[in-house]
């Protein structure tokens, strides 16, 4: 990949103050070949009066630029360095920009992204624009502070459909005009193209439509009913909660292959990963994060959209309202009332654990500089601490308040951009409460608060002081419980109540001390959690025995954090897990927490002497819930069951007569996900071959199927398949986005450590390389997947901090292996506690 400038905070902020740019007129054509497509870009804008003749730039990334005029005048081609082409001497009014070019077709997810269907052959494309990629596809001022207007043509082979943000005319000759857009960032311009499976309806008055490619559409059509009936609810319940209609003329949703986020907001065209469009045996659960990713993008429309952040530190403004609201808003309007239980377990941790690494930041920072740091912002920070510090906000402020605040804001800022100073005043204008402090508290710090819980006794009371360990309000809901004295493990809910946090003196109440006192019940706010003594070993034994989901989400939590601080032996954890899963009735609990005990408490935290025996422990859970679920009541979690049965397996005859026969005994019957499961956890046993895996292949020659392959190809224990998987990563630059990732997925296997111990120090330097040859997407799976995370050494750490000093990856890189360095370090401070704990 050549090098390309990345805009910085300065610059924007001076063309900001030179510029109103009024309109884009975008013609593509994509009928000219496999590896490029046209580009031809006119842009008016105005420099503002009061300007001497002046100098700025517009960005363009192009395979080759064929031509450019600005106000009728040729440029020079020569003008183009790397990524800006230089605009000299503009006088003071009204300027028009011309520029033709061939862009380059993406395999990694960014620009616009060229897929070929290994299932039959049809090709699509679809453009992801987001932070600076929208110079991938055509010229613009690419900074979300210059809205325009957008007038998009695209040119196509005759039998392709094409969407973009408002609706699509076909004019004849696979000639294809957009309707024009509201102004809008240059970020959010959408189009995707292909031959199309399409399902269209109406709803208010408003084009709908679903899209998904062909292979998939006996799929989608399983599932029209219920992405509608979300889409459709979640449409109403944001129309009663803000003032501000949707403010485009369509709402379409296209699922889309490779795609490397899990949804993307264009207005008018939300683009999806398609994996969400299930073409194998799912939970409920999985249904569940598909309709809050449905509302969450929606969100988008009004957070982002409507009112888009100025500059990229305000990407919260975007993310953690989106978050917020998806959560929020299924729980309200779905059937799947359960969300906040899902985010309590398995994504709150994300901004938990990122909060505590050395690469965290602010919620809300102050400043970043530029375009490569802001994308580092898009982490568990912004999305999960966001959503989770909002959901504080409501909890202290009351909802009519916080809506009357953003119905405010969205009034204020419709078509245009807004800061944080800006949405906090906002807020201000509809309550008494010093929302400016409240910012500042949660908002412009790091970290995680810690509370901790002491309770005392006397006749007839009891005592809780709350310690906190941290510097932010916190407005918390105590849970008091006591055993049900009929069966000694069911626990009662004695009362909830509200405090606050500091204390201003230690909580005095009435009756005995309780077998569970739980601060944060109801998950309201963003805080560790430690028990008092007795709290701690009912919640280990009891656990099961809590009557809501919600409640047993923080206490799952609160032991997962203990884990990860050296506070709990992992022993513990899997013990605590062995006796409750099998009575827990939640879904995303018992994914969540297994989800926790394999991959990272097990193949990390555990040492190789003591994880053969956790191995074991997980194995035969799994064979229990198994068992449990054999009446066919409860499918969801028999499939969880199975599919982490597979992962554990340390022996190769049961799963292999699963796949020899096609089915569990006793359902479910093996679908293409499992198979391909299975497949993957022999080749890590040594259990396959090459020619197993190509059966397969025949069998599933899907882009699924293709990712399998390869992910199965990787796991084989063989000198030869990992020598083929590592070049194919580092080497040849030939796998797609989602293809590198299977591959990496498949290469580190706790299993062959001694087999790919030569690989570990050779990461480095070739992850370094393909990630400054192949740009940020490339560079953050080899820093996430292809990362040697199973490797728990002083020796690695030395050498990967050793490496990170003297070299100077890319940004994207730089910060995963940052990430991952720390957690390397965190799982040798766990191991170091296990082993002081047995001394």
């Amino acid at each position: 990949m050549a090098s390309m400038s990345v805009l910085t905070r300065d610059e924007a902020q001076t063309r900001a103050q030179l510029l109103d740019v009024h309109r884009y007129t975008v013609d593509l054509d994509l009928t000219g070949g496999d590896d490029t497509f046209g580009s031809l870009t006119t842009v008016r804008f105005t420099v503002r009066a009061g300007q001497d003749a002046t100098d700025t730039f517009i960005e363009l990334k192009p395979a080759e630029l064929r031509s450019a005029t600005l106000d009728g005048q040729p440029l020079d081609p020569g003008a183009l360095t790397e990524n800006r082409l230089a605009l000299k001497n503009l006088a003071p009014g009204a300027h028009e920009l011309r520029v033709d070019a061939r862009m380059s077709y993406s395999r990694t997810g960014e620009g616009m992204h060229r897929f070929t269907d290994p299932s039959d052959g049809e090709t699509y494309v679809y453009t992801q624009l987001f932070m600076n990629d929208v110079q991938r596809v055509f010229a613009a001022f690419d900074q979300p502070d210059l809205k325009a207007v957008f007038d998009v043509t695209v040119t196509a082979p005759g039998h392709w459909t094409v969407l973009a943000n408002g609706v699509t005319e076909h004019t004849g000759d696979g000639v294809w005009k957009a309707a024009t857009t509201p102004r809008v960032s240059t970020y959010l311009v959408a189009v995707a193209a292909g031959p199309w499976h399409s399902v269209r309806t109406e709803h208010r008055g408003l084009p709908f439509g679903i899209h998904c490619r062909r292979s998939l559409a006996p799929y989608l059509d399983a599932d029209t009913d219920e992405i509608l009936a979300i889409t459709r609810a979640c449409f109403d319940r944001y129309h009663e909660k803000f003032d501000e209609p949707y403010p485009f003329d369509s709402y379409d949703q296209a699922f889309v292959p490779e795609f490397n986020a899990g949804a993307m907001e264009n207005p008018g065209l939300v683009t999806f990963r398609d994996e969400f469009v299930y073409r194998s045996a799912v939970t409920d659960t999985e249904r569940q994060t598909r309709a809050m990713v449905i509302a969450h993008e929606m969100a988008h429309m009004w957070f982002g959209d409507l009112v888009t952040l100025k500059w990229w530190d305000d990407i919260w403004l975007n993310e953690s309202f989106a978050e917020y609201m998806g959560y929020q808003t299924a729980a309200e309007a779905t059937r799947f009332t359960g969300t906040w239980t899902d985010f309590g377990v398995a994504r709150k941790s994300w901004g938990y654990d990122a909060d505590q690494r050395p690469s965290t930041h602010p919620v809300a920072p102050d400043a970043v500089h530029d375009t490569a740091s802001a994308l580092l912002n898009f982490d568990g920070i912004s999305y999960a601490k966001g959503a989770s510090a909002l959901r504080q906000l409501v909890a202290w402020l009351g909802e009519r308040d916080f809506l009357a605040g953003i119905n405010t804001h969205f009034r204020r800022h419709r078509f245009a951009n807004a800061t944080l100073a800006d949405f906090i005043d906002s807020l201000a204008s509809a309550t008494d409460r010093d929302v400016h402090a409240w910012a500042e508290a949660w908002l412009r710090t790091t970290g995680v608060d810690t509370l901790t819980a002491a309770t005392g006794a006397r006749p007839g009371r009891w005592t809780l002081t709350l310690d906190r360990d941290g510097g932010r309000p916190h407005r918390v809901t105590v849970g008091v419980y006591d055993r049900d004295l009929s069966d000694g493990r069911t626990l009662t809910l004695r009362e909830r109540y509200e405090t606050d946090v500091p204390q201003s003196a230690p909580e005095d109440r009435p009756g005995i001390r309780p077998a569970l006192v739980l601060p944060n019940d109801l998950d309201l706010t963003y805080a560790k959690i430690r028990l008092d003594a007795t709290s701690l070993e009912t919640a280990l034994r009891g656990l099961s025995g809590i009557p809501d989901a919600i409640t047993r989400a923080v206490v799952w939590n609160t032991l997962r954090d203990m884990v990860r601080d050296g506070a709990l032996d992992p022993a513990d954890y899997l013990a605590a897990a062995a006796a409750h899963l099998p009575e827990e009735t939640d879904l995303a609990l018992v994914q969540g927490v297994l989800a926790f005990a394999g991959p990272q408490l097990t193949d990390r935290y555990l040492s190789p002497g003591r994880r053969p025996a956790a191995l074991a422990t997980l194995t035969a859970l799994c064979r229990d819930l198994i068992r449990r679920t054999e009446d066919g009541d409860h499918p969801g979690l028999r499939l969880i069951a199975v599919r982490h049965f597979i992962a554990t397996a340390a022996h190769p005859d049961t799963i292999a007569a699963w796949l020899a026969d096609g089915t569990v005994p006793g359902g479910p019957e093996l679908d293409p996900a499992l198979r391909w499961r299975v497949l993957a956890r022999l080749a890590v046993l040594g259990a396959t071959d090459e020619a197993a895996i190509a059966a397969e292949l025949a069998r599933d020659p899907s882009a699924t199927g293709q990712e399998g392959a390869a992910r199965c190809r990787a796991a084989l224990p063989d000198p030869a398949a990992k020598r083929a998987a590592w070049e194919a990563m580092f080497t040849s630059d030939d796998l797609s986005n989602y293809l590198f990732t299977a591959t990496a997925q498949g290469f580190w296997q706790p299993e062959q450590a001694d087999l790919v111990q030569e690989y570990v120090p050779r990461y480095y330097d070739d992850a370094i390389a393909v990630a400054a040859r192949r740009g940020p997407a490339i560079a953050d799976a080899a820093g996430h997947w292809a990362f040697p995370a199973h490797d728990i050494d002083v020796t690695h750490l030395l050498l990967g901090e050793s490496r990170l000093r003297e070299s100077a990856p890319v940004p994207a890189l730089r910060r995963r292996l940052v990430d991952q360095l720390d957690d390397l370090a965190r799982a040798l401070r766990v191991r170091d506690a296990q082993e002081q704990r047995e001394q």
